[in-house]
């Protein structure tokens, strides 16, 4: 049994695989109800309190006792039809006695000045609008008057018909209703692409596995790990506020992690057994390598997103911390529950199939392989494969080919000088979402002023604000400035519009100015959508250089502690840079400039969030360590068993190199089926994120990898003699199992030419009906030899028995006997207390079949559960007396 705290974890969770598969069933049921919580909880990005601009946002909204505005559309109307006039002021009389409403505005109102029914009536004089003030309420109150109020105006329309308006309809928007609908939208873009990923992920699974049962365990793990992610965002909203971003990024980092790492264990584990292991000892072999492997990979992604903690923005915070999270979750996932269904399956997973390379024509065997006896041969190999072959060529170039690599990785990255940033971006919003379609008819067909680009909140009045605006008239750069207001006691606003683009250089520089030239008097802050990006573009650039150290030391000593190496983690940091900045080229490419952004589908932006350029940043990065601990871990493994470093990437990229690219291709499903929904920052990730892992699963790994270590050689594994030492100490070193004995020869010294085995004659006892056929024992009372491999030829007329010792231990049979523990009645009764209503206590009785009754029926609802205390002492004295019997 292979030794290690991961191998014993696996061999616990196989042997005990019901109780861990309750434990998960439970954590599913958890993540589905907290679901519908979390996207309740999404929020805008506000970024964070020490901003300029929200803290102009909180000012205005303490002062305030009005919330959100929501806007009827009224179109094919005529305005000056009589009916249309008296159905409107009725439709105003019904809005006002929704729970919520602080006021209506329609273009009839009496006494509503000239220039402002002007702006509440279309251009054409065939459309009007109907303004709902709804008072400050909570969320789920002002969200109960949203749906309130669309319902009423939904059915106005068919009002107007009635009163001969044939072609009037009624669309709604508004903040309030465009964030209800933008929650809505990501919700449906998740379940979409979480309903289409899951049955392509399982079908390609099972082309690499060869069977149903291995490809189903890898989604299994990822099913249960987006009902975990679900409950680690809610126990997060408990704390602060997320976005649509992070609920996208960690079911994503979720999903793609736990089909990663199953892959991984289930590749391993068929690789056992196609060794001829049985299935409890290949499953502790499996942990013990691959699981170490997972292990390392996942805090090495939890590593490279505790940069995102150095953010003073609440939203890239939480993001950083719903990654490392989830991250460990999907690894505990791969590491407890894999086992456990692996426990199920046993056999019933396919061995891996030994692959070997045939001579003849044009498939010719390497010369070293050929030319090898015996027990080289069946090294070298190892050697053999597409992936051994193409690293083969790349070391015969080696130079040139990282070279080559380099500069095409680079020229990819050549789009990226151009992105821009944009906070509010209309192009990244779905033209199908109603309040979107409302917001281009207020700018296309009313007059209605647009949100300032700057606005400036002074706690002064508003006469004394308005003359300081003034001056601002004439500046370059200022197209509108608008009449200063009141916004409450003692605090008034003022708006400033600039020229261009709202969030381009010169509304920011706009910004500069403002900041630098403020009112008299009191205290005044500037915000609006130039500002806000300023101060978020301004933080990130505060922030970047802290969370950029913490992530590559943290990388450093991660990839340290596994390889002894410096130079190995500062190589994997330089080449992970060149596959992001490959992957930020193509996102510009693609959403910036509009290269084949039609035929794929996607939308096209003036510029991308820098929250989402974060996101993508650290996922990405990580995921990107992800491949590289894959492809180092058993690259190791050969190191340490003292092979040279050439001979060890051969090695390492022939038998992890179909692991990465399957794991890569999974990936990429997983993300680009995101690409399929209709929100843009939805798109933006799925495509960043998996353009980001193509790059790095196939050119990176399977190129530039073996390239540069192969140019460094021994190098690679260079350390300064203090920390060789240290290693010695801390390293969490490779574990070198070994190879599976063989079985069917005996073991021969390598120098000695072969000779033939010993013959015994029989000696004269039965075996089987076998006359003159050796058995251990021999008699009851006889003491029975040592376990040891025995080959027999039976010498029976007119056959020999002819024995053959091989010195070699065997390997355990596969049905070794379970020695059953007592049950214990407090045991009992505490799964009973603590899962009785999924039959936990059935199963830790070995009532397998009671158990999953209780699973499908919910403890037959309830009632079987509250009888079960009384019945079960006498179920555990039951189960230990048929325990005792077999």
């Amino acid at each position: 049994m292979a030794e290690g705290r991961i191998a014993r974890m696996g061999h616990w969770c196989f042997r005990h695989r019901w109780q861990v598969l309750l434990i998960w069933a439970a954590a599913v049921a958890v993540g589905v109800l907290s679901a519908g919580p979390v996207f309740s909880a999404i929020a805008g990005g506000g970024g964070s309190s020490s901003m300029e601009a929200v803290q102009a946002g909180a000012v205005l909204d303490k002062s305030s006792d009005q919330g959100g505005v929501v806007i009827g559309v009224v179109a094919g109307a005529d305005t000056a039809a009589p009916a249309v006039r008296q159905d409107v002021r009725s439709l105003a009389v019904a809005l006002k006695r929704v729970d919520g409403v602080a006021a209506v505005v329609t273009p009839y109102d009496t006494g509503l000045p000239v220039a402002e029914r002007t702006m509440l009536t279309a251009k054409d004089g065939a459309g009007l609008l109907v303004q709902i003030t709804l008072s400050k309420l909570d969320d789920d109150a002002e969200a109960t008057a949203v749906d309130a109020l669309t319902d009423t105006l939904h059915g106005f329309a068919a009002t107007l018909v009635d009163s001969g308006q044939d072609s009037a309809r009624v669309t709604v928007g508004g903040e309030p209703v465009m964030e209800k609908q933008f929650t809505e939208q990501a919700s449906k873009d998740l379940n979409g692409a979480e309903s289409l990923s899951l049955p392509v992920t399982l079908v390609v699974l099972v082309f690499i596995f060869g069977g149903v049962i291995a490809a189903g365990l890898p989604v299994l793990g990822a099913v249960v790990s987006i009902a975990s992610s679900m409950t680690i965002l809610l126990l997060i909203t408990r704390f602060t506020s997320i976005t649509s971003d992070a609920v996208t990024v960690v079911t994503l980092l979720g999903m793609g992690l736990s089909i990663d790492y199953g892959l991984l264990l289930v590749a391993r584990y068929r690789e056992e057994l196609g060794a001829g292991f049985p299935p409890e000892a290949a499953l502790s072999r499996a942990w013990a390598t691959a699981g170490r492997t997972i292990a390392f990979s996942a805090l090495t992604v939890a590593a490279a997103l505790t940069g995102l903690l150095m953010f003073d923005i609440p939203e890239l915070a939480a993001l950083g911390a719903a990654g490392v999270a989830i991250a460990l979750a999907s690894m505990l996932v791969a590491l407890t529950l894999t086992a456990a269904l692996v426990g199920f399956a046993r056999n019933r997973i396919k061995p891996a199939k030994v692959r070997t390379r045939r001579g003849g024509a044009g498939r010719r065997m390497p010369s070293a392989v050929a030319e090898a006896p015996g027990p080289d041969k069946r090294a070298a190999s190892a050697e053999t494969g597409v992936f051994a072959g193409l690293a083969r060529r790349v070391q015969r170039r080696p130079l040139t080919t990282m070279l080559v690599t380099a500069a095409a990785l680079g020229a990819a990255s050549l789009p990226a000088l151009s992105m821009s940033m944009h906070l509010n971006d209309t192009g990244a919003l779905p033209r199908t979402l109603e309040s979107v379609r409302v917001s281009d008819q207020l700018a296309e067909r009313f007059d209605l002023p647009t949100v300032p680009t700057v606005t400036v909140v002074a706690k002064t009045d508003a006469a004394a604000l308005d003359a300081w605006a003034r001056r601002w008239t004439d500046t370059p750069g200022v197209s509108r400035v608008y009449p200063a207001q009141k916004a409450g006691p003692g605090l008034a606003t003022v708006g400033i519009d600039s020229t261009g683009d709202p969030e381009g250089a010169t509304a920011r520089g706009l910004v500069h100015t403002i900041r630098a030239d403020r009112p008299d008097g009191g205290r005044s802050w500037v915000t609006g959508d130039a500002a806000g990006l300023d101060d978020v573009l301004q933080q990130i650039e505060d922030r970047l250089p802290p969370a950029i150290a913490v992530t590559l030391l943290a990388m450093v000593v991660l990839l340290f502690a596994m390889t002894g190496s410096v130079v190995v983690p500062l190589t994997a940091v330089a080449m992970n840079t060149l596959s992001l900045g490959a992957a930020f080229g193509l996102m510009s490419l693609v959403f910036q400039h509009g290269f084949l952004a039609d035929p794929l589908g996607l939308l096209t932006v003036d510029g991308f969030s820098p929250f989402t350029v974060v996101c993508v940043l650290a996922f990405a990065f990580g995921l990107s360590m992800d491949y590289e601990v894959f492809l180092l871990g058993r690259i190791k493994e050969y190191v340490a068993e003292g092979l040279d470093t050439d001979v060890a990437v051969r090695r390492g990229l022939q038998h992890s190199g179909r692991i990465i690219t399957s794991a890569g291709l999974l990936m990429v499903i997983v993300f680009g089926c995101f690409i399929t929904g209709r929100m843009g920052s939805v798109q933006q990730l799925g495509f960043g994120l998996a353009t980001a892992v193509a790059i790095d699963a196939t050119v990176v790994r399977c190129v530039l990898v073996p390239a540069v270590m192969t140019l460094l050689g021994r190098a690679n594994w260079w350390a300064p003699a203090r920390l060789k030492r240290l290693h010695r100490h801390i390293g969490l070193n490779e574990t070198v199992l070994p190879e599976p004995a063989p079985v069917a020869a005996p073991a021969q010294p390598r120098t000695q030419p072969w000779a033939a085995p010993e013959v015994r004659m029989p000696t004269p006892r039965q075996v089987q009906g076998v006359e003159g056929a050796e058995r251990l024992p021999a008699r009851r009372g006889e003491q029975a030899e040592p376990p040891r491999f025995t080959a027999t030829t039976v010498l029976a007329a007119p056959r020999a028995v002819t024995e053959v010792r091989a010195q070699t231990p065997a390997v355990a049979p596969a049905d070794t006997p379970i020695r059953h523990r007592r049950a214990s009645l407090g045991i009992a009764y505490l799964w009973w207390l603590l899962l009785g209503l999924f039959g936990a206590h059935y199963f830790y009785l070995g009532r397998t079949g009671r158990g999953v009754l209780y699973l499908c029926t919910v403890g037959l609802l309830g009632v079987g559960w509250l009888v079960d205390p009384f019945i079960l002492p006498g179920q555990v004295r039951k189960a230990n007396h048929e325990q005792r019997g077999n």
